[in-house]
């Protein structure tokens, strides 16, 4: 599973600001952007729904590797 542990806090941070915008004004853009950064949440975390991928991204201690992630060494 990728694991990107700044890119997931960082795009924990993007669907929480878009949510705020959206729910004030209801731009479709704000909207579309939403839903493009909820996908690459579920796609980070292996999950299926955002608040899955949000639990997953906020309970993932950050600097560290996901156990099974390895380090590609050439050899």
């Amino acid at each position: 599973m990728l694991m990107a542990h700044p890119v997931l806090k960082d795009l924990v941070g993007q669907y929480e600001t878009l949510c705020t915008l959206h729910a004030e004004n209801g731009g479709a853009t704000a909207r579309r952007r939403m839903d493009d950064v909820a996908y690459t949440l579920c796609v980070s975390t292996g999950t299926r729904t955002v608040e899955d991928a949000l639990d997953a991204a906020c309970r993932r201690p950050h600097g560290t590797r996901a156990q099974g992630d390895a380090v590609l060494t050439g050899g």
